[in-house]
Protein backbone atom coordinates (compact mmCIF):
# COMPACT_ATOMS: atom_id res chain seq x y z
CA UNK A 1 0.00 0.00 0.00
CA UNK A 2 1.50 3.38 -0.52
CA UNK A 3 0.31 6.51 1.74
CA UNK A 4 1.06 9.49 1.03
CA UNK A 5 1.72 12.82 2.69
CA UNK A 6 1.22 16.02 0.96
CA UNK A 7 1.19 19.57 1.79
CA UNK A 8 4.55 19.79 3.41
CA UNK A 9 5.12 23.24 3.97
CA UNK A 10 8.97 21.94 4.63
CA UNK A 11 10.63 18.42 4.82
CA UNK A 12 13.61 18.48 7.27
CA UNK A 13 16.05 16.23 8.48
CA UNK A 14 17.01 14.89 5.14
CA UNK A 15 20.18 12.74 4.88
CA UNK A 16 21.71 10.59 2.67
CA UNK A 17 22.16 6.80 3.37
CA UNK A 18 24.63 5.46 5.81
CA UNK A 19 24.87 8.71 7.36
CA UNK A 20 26.43 7.70 11.11
CA UNK A 21 25.73 10.58 12.91
CA UNK A 22 25.99 14.79 12.85
CA UNK A 23 28.93 16.14 14.46
CA UNK A 24 30.95 19.79 14.85
CA UNK A 25 29.74 22.38 12.67
CA UNK A 26 27.86 19.89 10.63
CA UNK A 27 25.16 20.08 13.54
CA UNK A 28 24.11 23.26 12.44
CA UNK A 29 23.16 21.68 9.13
CA UNK A 30 19.78 20.53 8.79
CA UNK A 31 18.55 19.36 4.75
CA UNK A 32 15.01 20.37 3.61
CA UNK A 33 12.84 20.87 1.27
CA UNK A 34 10.30 23.15 0.99
CA UNK A 35 6.63 22.60 -0.41
CA UNK A 36 6.90 19.03 -0.21
CA UNK A 37 5.63 15.39 -0.39
CA UNK A 38 6.92 12.12 0.95
CA UNK A 39 5.82 8.55 0.15
CA UNK A 40 5.32 5.78 2.02
CA UNK A 41 5.35 2.28 0.90
CA UNK A 42 5.49 -1.33 3.60
CA UNK A 43 6.20 0.85 6.14
CA UNK A 44 9.30 2.53 4.53
CA UNK A 45 10.21 5.92 3.32
CA UNK A 46 9.79 5.29 -0.11
CA UNK A 47 10.65 8.98 -2.34
CA UNK A 48 9.97 12.14 -1.34
CA UNK A 49 10.66 15.23 -3.46
CA UNK A 50 9.13 18.85 -3.94
CA UNK A 51 5.88 19.88 -5.73
CA UNK A 52 3.56 17.34 -7.14
CA UNK A 53 4.12 13.98 -6.14
CA UNK A 54 4.33 11.85 -9.60
CA UNK A 55 2.43 8.48 -7.97
CA UNK A 56 -0.90 8.11 -7.52
CA UNK A 57 -1.19 6.64 -3.46
CA UNK A 58 -3.77 4.35 -1.83
CA UNK A 59 -3.99 6.72 1.43
CA UNK A 60 -3.67 10.46 1.31
CA UNK A 61 -2.40 11.90 4.54
CA UNK A 62 -3.11 16.15 4.49
CA UNK A 63 -0.06 17.59 6.41
CA UNK A 64 -2.35 20.49 6.12
CA UNK A 65 0.99 23.28 6.18
CA UNK A 66 3.31 21.46 9.11
CA UNK A 67 6.62 20.37 8.52
CA UNK A 68 7.20 17.09 8.65
CA UNK A 69 10.59 15.69 10.41
CA UNK A 70 11.93 12.56 11.86
CA UNK A 71 9.82 11.11 14.87
CA UNK A 72 12.24 11.78 18.08
CA UNK A 73 14.82 9.36 19.07
CA UNK A 74 15.05 9.14 22.75
CA UNK A 75 18.09 7.21 23.61
CA UNK A 76 17.95 7.13 27.79
CA UNK A 77 15.17 6.52 29.47
CA UNK A 78 13.92 4.64 32.83
CA UNK A 79 10.21 4.13 31.76
CA UNK A 80 9.46 1.11 33.26
CA UNK A 81 8.80 1.73 37.00
CA UNK A 82 6.63 1.66 39.46
CA UNK A 83 4.94 4.43 41.61
CA UNK A 84 6.28 8.00 41.77
CA UNK A 85 8.44 10.16 44.08
CA UNK A 86 7.17 13.35 44.56
CA UNK A 87 7.12 13.35 47.91
CA UNK A 88 11.22 13.45 47.56
CA UNK A 89 10.63 15.92 45.34
CA UNK A 90 9.45 18.26 47.93
CA UNK A 91 12.25 17.57 50.49
CA UNK A 92 14.48 18.12 47.42
CA UNK A 93 12.81 21.78 46.92
CA UNK A 94 13.11 22.27 50.82
CA UNK A 95 17.04 21.92 50.56
CA UNK A 96 18.31 18.55 50.40
CA UNK A 97 20.74 17.41 47.67
CA UNK A 98 19.88 14.37 45.81
CA UNK A 99 22.81 12.01 47.42
CA UNK A 100 21.63 13.25 50.96
CA UNK A 101 17.96 11.71 49.98
CA UNK A 102 19.19 8.84 48.80
CA UNK A 103 21.43 7.94 51.70
CA UNK A 104 18.36 8.74 53.74
CA UNK A 105 16.63 5.31 51.80
CA UNK A 106 15.08 7.37 49.07
CA UNK A 107 16.41 8.15 45.40
CA UNK A 108 16.72 4.86 43.52
CA UNK A 109 16.04 2.41 46.96
CA UNK A 110 12.90 4.03 47.01
CA UNK A 111 11.92 3.08 43.70
CA UNK A 112 13.42 -0.42 44.09
CA UNK A 113 10.89 -1.31 47.08
CA UNK A 114 8.41 -0.14 45.54
CA UNK A 115 9.28 -2.53 41.90
CA UNK A 116 9.68 -5.15 44.20
CA UNK A 117 6.46 -5.12 45.47
CA UNK A 118 4.55 -5.13 42.24
CA UNK A 119 3.56 -7.58 39.70
CA UNK A 120 5.18 -7.96 36.36
CA UNK A 121 1.78 -7.11 35.25
CA UNK A 122 0.77 -4.36 36.91
CA UNK A 123 4.49 -2.86 35.94
CA UNK A 124 3.73 -3.28 32.14
CA UNK A 125 0.14 -1.76 32.69
CA UNK A 126 1.68 1.58 34.73
CA UNK A 127 4.93 1.61 31.63
CA UNK A 128 2.92 1.09 28.93
CA UNK A 129 0.96 3.66 29.77
CA UNK A 130 4.21 6.43 29.63
CA UNK A 131 4.65 4.34 26.80
CA UNK A 132 1.98 5.49 24.73
CA UNK A 133 2.57 9.15 26.16
CA UNK A 134 5.77 9.65 24.85
CA UNK A 135 4.26 8.34 21.74
CA UNK A 136 1.75 11.11 21.56
CA UNK A 137 4.65 13.96 22.04
CA UNK A 138 6.44 13.12 19.11
CA UNK A 139 8.84 10.23 20.16
CA UNK A 140 9.15 6.87 17.48
CA UNK A 141 12.20 5.36 19.16
CA UNK A 142 13.17 4.76 22.92
CA UNK A 143 16.19 3.44 24.86
CA UNK A 144 14.70 1.56 28.11
CA UNK A 145 16.57 0.58 31.43
CA UNK A 146 15.87 -1.41 34.06
CA UNK A 147 17.75 -0.55 37.56
CA UNK A 148 15.15 -0.35 40.06
CA UNK A 149 14.78 -4.11 40.52
CA UNK A 150 18.58 -4.66 42.35
CA UNK A 151 18.08 -8.47 42.74
CA UNK A 152 18.07 -11.00 40.39
CA UNK A 153 14.18 -11.67 39.79
CA UNK A 154 13.19 -7.71 39.78
CA UNK A 155 15.54 -6.52 37.24
CA UNK A 156 14.59 -9.65 35.25
CA UNK A 157 11.09 -8.71 35.33
CA UNK A 158 11.86 -5.08 34.10
CA UNK A 159 13.54 -6.40 31.11
CA UNK A 160 11.11 -8.46 30.39
CA UNK A 161 8.40 -5.37 30.72
CA UNK A 162 10.58 -3.39 28.12
CA UNK A 163 11.01 -5.96 25.63
CA UNK A 164 6.99 -6.19 25.71
CA UNK A 165 6.58 -2.81 25.24
CA UNK A 166 8.77 -3.12 22.14
CA UNK A 167 6.15 -5.71 21.10
CA UNK A 168 2.80 -4.28 21.97
CA UNK A 169 3.29 -0.47 20.57
CA UNK A 170 4.74 0.28 17.85
CA UNK A 171 7.88 1.98 19.63
CA UNK A 172 10.93 1.11 18.68
CA UNK A 173 12.36 -0.31 21.67
CA UNK A 174 16.24 -1.58 23.19
CA UNK A 175 16.64 -2.24 26.12
CA UNK A 176 19.59 -1.87 28.60
CA UNK A 177 20.45 -4.20 31.88
CA UNK A 178 21.55 -1.63 34.28
CA UNK A 179 21.82 -4.02 37.65
CA UNK A 180 24.49 -1.38 38.45
CA UNK A 181 22.53 1.77 39.08
CA UNK A 182 22.42 1.76 43.20
CA UNK A 183 24.10 -0.70 45.66
CA UNK A 184 21.11 -2.41 47.66
CA UNK A 185 20.96 -1.74 51.64
CA UNK A 186 22.55 -5.10 52.43
CA UNK A 187 25.26 -4.54 50.48
CA UNK A 188 26.24 -1.01 51.16
CA UNK A 189 29.25 -2.41 53.65
CA UNK A 190 29.87 -5.37 50.87
CA UNK A 191 29.97 -3.49 47.42
CA UNK A 192 31.81 -5.69 45.66
CA UNK A 193 29.51 -8.37 47.00
CA UNK A 194 26.84 -7.06 45.02
CA UNK A 195 29.49 -6.45 42.05
CA UNK A 196 29.31 -10.48 42.34
CA UNK A 197 26.11 -11.07 42.01
CA UNK A 198 25.71 -8.65 39.20
CA UNK A 199 28.74 -10.46 37.33
CA UNK A 200 27.73 -14.12 38.10
CA UNK A 201 24.21 -13.78 38.51
CA UNK A 202 22.44 -11.18 36.85
CA UNK A 203 24.13 -10.98 33.38
CA UNK A 204 23.86 -14.38 33.12
CA UNK A 205 19.84 -14.54 34.15
CA UNK A 206 19.28 -11.49 31.74
CA UNK A 207 21.61 -13.17 28.83
CA UNK A 208 20.03 -16.75 29.11
CA UNK A 209 16.20 -14.48 28.48
CA UNK A 210 17.67 -12.54 25.48
CA UNK A 211 16.79 -9.92 26.97
CA UNK A 212 19.25 -6.55 27.30
CA UNK A 213 20.61 -5.65 24.08
CA UNK A 214 22.96 -3.27 26.44
CA UNK A 215 24.98 -3.13 30.02
CA UNK A 216 25.51 -0.01 32.11
CA UNK A 217 26.90 1.11 34.98
CA UNK A 218 26.58 4.10 37.10
CA UNK A 219 30.11 4.96 36.90
CA UNK A 220 30.16 8.26 39.64
CA UNK A 221 31.24 9.58 43.04
CA UNK A 222 29.21 7.76 45.79
CA UNK A 223 28.24 4.94 43.38
CA UNK A 224 30.17 2.11 40.64
CA UNK A 225 33.97 2.79 40.63
CA UNK A 226 36.21 2.53 37.54
CA UNK A 227 37.60 -0.64 38.65
CA UNK A 228 34.06 -1.73 39.37
CA UNK A 229 32.52 -0.43 36.05
CA UNK A 230 35.40 -2.13 33.87
CA UNK A 231 34.64 -5.60 35.65
CA UNK A 232 30.96 -5.82 34.81
CA UNK A 233 31.12 -4.78 31.47
CA UNK A 234 33.62 -7.11 30.59
CA UNK A 235 31.10 -9.59 32.31
CA UNK A 236 28.66 -8.02 29.99
CA UNK A 237 30.77 -8.83 26.61
CA UNK A 238 31.44 -12.23 27.35
CA UNK A 239 27.41 -12.40 26.59
CA UNK A 240 27.61 -9.97 23.63
CA UNK A 241 26.07 -6.32 25.76
CA UNK A 242 28.07 -3.89 24.21
CA UNK A 243 28.25 -0.61 26.86
CA UNK A 244 26.48 2.31 27.59
CA UNK A 245 27.81 4.25 30.67
CA UNK A 246 25.80 7.09 33.32
CA UNK A 247 29.54 8.69 33.63
CA UNK A 248 30.22 12.42 35.50
CA UNK A 249 27.04 13.85 36.46
CA UNK A 250 27.73 13.92 40.05
CA UNK A 251 31.74 14.86 39.71
CA UNK A 252 34.93 13.97 36.99
CA UNK A 253 34.49 10.09 37.94
CA UNK A 254 36.64 8.66 35.30
CA UNK A 255 33.27 7.11 33.95
CA UNK A 256 34.25 8.92 30.41
CA UNK A 257 37.38 7.21 30.29
CA UNK A 258 36.19 3.82 31.11
CA UNK A 259 33.32 4.14 28.54
CA UNK A 260 35.92 5.12 25.45
CA UNK A 261 38.24 2.60 26.65
CA UNK A 262 35.66 -0.08 26.88
CA UNK A 263 33.67 1.35 23.10
CA UNK A 264 30.74 2.29 24.85
CA UNK A 265 28.28 3.11 21.76
CA UNK A 266 27.39 6.27 24.63
CA UNK A 267 27.93 7.75 27.60
CA UNK A 268 25.45 9.82 29.53
CA UNK A 269 25.11 12.38 31.37
CA UNK A 270 28.23 14.23 31.40
CA UNK A 271 27.85 17.40 33.65
CA UNK A 272 31.33 17.28 34.22
CA UNK A 273 33.46 16.81 31.28
CA UNK A 274 36.97 18.58 30.37
CA UNK A 275 39.49 18.78 28.20
CA UNK A 276 40.95 15.38 28.54
CA UNK A 277 37.33 13.90 28.28
CA UNK A 278 36.47 15.85 24.99
CA UNK A 279 39.63 14.95 23.53
CA UNK A 280 39.21 11.08 24.17
CA UNK A 281 35.25 11.22 23.07
CA UNK A 282 36.90 13.08 19.76
CA UNK A 283 39.24 9.81 18.71
CA UNK A 284 36.19 7.43 19.82
CA UNK A 285 32.88 5.95 17.86
CA UNK A 286 31.10 6.43 21.54
CA UNK A 287 28.39 9.58 21.59
CA UNK A 288 28.31 11.97 24.34
CA UNK A 289 24.29 12.12 25.23
CA UNK A 290 23.39 14.94 27.83
CA UNK A 291 20.36 15.06 29.63
CA UNK A 292 19.43 18.57 30.54
CA UNK A 293 15.52 17.59 31.58
CA UNK A 294 17.67 16.29 35.20
CA UNK A 295 19.69 19.28 35.36
CA UNK A 296 16.41 21.45 35.35
CA UNK A 297 14.97 19.07 37.93
CA UNK A 298 17.55 18.49 40.07
CA UNK A 299 18.92 22.10 39.97
CA UNK A 300 22.36 21.38 39.03
CA UNK A 301 24.48 22.18 36.53
CA UNK A 302 24.04 21.56 32.88
CA UNK A 303 27.08 19.85 30.74
CA UNK A 304 28.76 21.76 28.36
CA UNK A 305 27.17 20.84 24.77
CA UNK A 306 28.66 24.67 23.26
CA UNK A 307 32.44 23.53 24.40
CA UNK A 308 31.64 19.65 22.97
CA UNK A 309 30.41 21.00 19.38
CA UNK A 310 32.72 23.45 18.84
CA UNK A 311 35.14 21.19 19.67
CA UNK A 312 33.92 18.99 16.80
CA UNK A 313 31.98 15.75 18.71
CA UNK A 314 28.63 14.87 18.06
CA UNK A 315 25.78 15.03 20.60
CA UNK A 316 22.60 13.41 21.38
CA UNK A 317 19.79 14.70 23.76
CA UNK A 318 17.93 12.36 25.60
CA UNK A 319 15.07 12.32 27.99
CA UNK A 320 16.39 10.51 30.91
CA UNK A 321 12.83 10.04 31.80
CA UNK A 322 12.68 8.52 35.46
CA UNK A 323 10.71 9.03 38.59
CA UNK A 324 13.28 10.23 40.62
CA UNK A 325 15.29 13.41 38.46
CA UNK A 326 13.55 14.02 35.33
CA UNK A 327 9.79 12.53 35.40
CA UNK A 328 9.09 13.05 31.95
CA UNK A 329 9.85 12.08 28.24
CA UNK A 330 8.39 15.58 26.19
CA UNK A 331 11.90 15.47 23.91
CA UNK A 332 10.43 18.77 22.31
CA UNK A 333 10.92 20.24 25.90
CA UNK A 334 14.39 18.81 26.32
CA UNK A 335 14.89 20.30 22.86
CA UNK A 336 14.18 23.42 24.44
CA UNK A 337 16.36 23.30 27.35
CA UNK A 338 19.45 22.43 24.56
CA UNK A 339 18.84 25.95 23.43
CA UNK A 340 18.03 27.94 26.59
CA UNK A 341 20.51 26.12 29.17
CA UNK A 342 23.09 24.57 26.42
CA UNK A 343 23.21 27.74 23.76
CA UNK A 344 22.45 25.13 20.82
CA UNK A 345 20.90 26.10 17.78
CA UNK A 346 17.62 25.24 16.77
CA UNK A 347 18.85 22.47 13.90
CA UNK A 348 21.57 21.25 16.73
CA UNK A 349 18.96 20.39 19.47
CA UNK A 350 16.51 18.77 16.18
CA UNK A 351 19.81 16.77 15.15
CA UNK A 352 20.82 15.54 18.62
CA UNK A 353 16.99 14.26 19.50
CA UNK A 354 16.83 12.16 16.08
CA UNK A 355 20.24 10.75 14.13
CA UNK A 356 22.16 11.15 16.68
CA UNK A 357 19.85 9.82 19.37
CA UNK A 358 18.84 6.80 16.84
CA UNK A 359 23.10 6.29 16.69
CA UNK A 360 23.40 6.30 20.57
CA UNK A 361 21.08 3.23 20.64
CA UNK A 362 22.63 1.68 17.22
CA UNK A 363 19.02 2.20 15.14
CA UNK A 364 20.83 5.31 12.83
CA UNK A 365 20.72 2.79 9.79
CA UNK A 366 16.76 2.03 10.40
CA UNK A 367 15.61 4.92 11.41
CA UNK A 368 16.39 8.84 12.62
CA UNK A 369 16.47 10.72 8.86
CA UNK A 370 13.84 11.26 5.96
CA UNK A 371 16.21 8.75 4.19
CA UNK A 372 14.88 6.41 1.37
CA UNK A 373 14.31 2.73 2.79
CA UNK A 374 14.27 4.04 6.53
CA UNK A 375 11.19 3.08 8.82
CA UNK A 376 8.61 5.73 8.05
CA UNK A 377 8.60 7.32 11.22
CA UNK A 378 7.84 10.72 11.47
CA UNK A 379 6.26 13.64 13.38
CA UNK A 380 3.58 16.32 11.42
CA UNK A 381 3.47 19.72 13.33
CA UNK A 382 0.47 22.43 12.95
CA UNK A 383 0.86 25.17 10.51
CA UNK A 384 4.04 26.94 12.55
CA UNK A 385 5.82 29.72 11.15
CA UNK A 386 8.98 28.03 10.88
CA UNK A 387 11.68 24.70 11.84
CA UNK A 388 13.07 27.21 14.57
CA UNK A 389 9.63 27.30 16.01
CA UNK A 390 9.60 23.49 17.25
CA UNK A 391 12.07 24.12 20.42
CA UNK A 392 11.21 27.92 20.55
CA UNK A 393 7.82 27.60 21.86
CA UNK A 394 8.54 25.23 24.53
CA UNK A 395 5.21 25.02 26.21
CA UNK A 396 3.61 24.68 22.90
CA UNK A 397 1.93 21.55 21.87
CA UNK A 398 2.54 21.55 18.01
CA UNK A 399 2.43 18.13 16.59
CA UNK A 400 -0.64 17.12 15.23
CA UNK A 401 -0.01 13.63 13.65
CA UNK A 402 2.49 10.85 14.55
CA UNK A 403 3.53 8.33 11.82
CA UNK A 404 5.41 5.29 13.08
CA UNK A 405 6.23 2.15 10.87
CA UNK A 406 4.22 3.87 8.34
CA UNK A 407 1.25 3.90 10.51
CA UNK A 408 -0.87 6.69 11.92
CA UNK A 409 -0.68 6.62 15.80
Amino acid sequence: MRKLIGNIALLAGILPEKTKWKSGSSMKELEAIPDAWLLIENNRINDFGSGACPVTPDVFIDAEGGIVMPAFCDSHTHLVYAGSREDEYMHKVMGLSYEEIAKRGGGILNSASLLQQTSEHELFRQSVERAWEIISLGTGSVEIKSGYGLTTVDEVKMLRVARRIGEETPLKVRTTFLGAHSFPAEFRENRNGYVDLIVREMIPAVAGENLADYIDVFCDRGFFTPEQTIRILEAGAKFGLQPKIHANELDFSGGIQVGVKNNARSVDHLEFTGDEEIALLLGSNTMPTLLPGASLFLGMKYAPARRMIDAGLPVALASDFNPGSSPSGNMKLIMSLGMMQMKMLPTEVINATTINGAYAMGLEDITGSVTRGKSADLLITRKIPGINYIPYAYGSDIISKVILQGEKV
